[in-house]
């Protein structure tokens, strides 16, 4: 119980620094669709890992645990467009793209736990 509170927590706080993130970024033009792109996956991450413990059989855990890599994968080339364009410096992504790596590291391998399952 712990531990999912922990990661609880952690997907959440991962939200909260999207949330940061995009209150910096500019409102013009492609950093005004990218930041919203990014705001968008970067918040849902925590949103399926909370579903995922509402659900009833293994397999939809499976697949809403899913959703939230599939969110992280997304989140992961977003922050990687606006550092490649230049739009935001990729040291002051580095923190949160290296929490996107851990994040998804973590989420698979409880995937995989669970699958595993007789």
């Amino acid at each position: 119980m712990k531990d999912e509170n922990d990661l609880r927590s952690r997907t959440k706080a991962f939200a909260l620094r999207v949330i940061a993130l995009y209150e910096t970024l500019p409102r013009s033009g492609s950093a005004q669709v990218l930041s919203r792109q990014v705001l968008r996956s970067g918040t849902s991450v925590h949103a399926n890992f909370r579903e995922a413990h509402r659900v009833r059989l293994s397999a939809e855990f499976v697949s809403k645990i899913g959703d939230s890599l599939k969110e992280l994968e997304e989140t992961s080339y977003w922050l990687e467009l606006l550092a490649d364009s230049g739009m935001v410096s990729l040291k002051k992504l580095a923190l949160l793209l290296d929490e996107t790596s851990q994040l998804t590291a973590i989420l698979t391998s409880i995937a995989k736990k669970v699958r595993a399952r007789p």
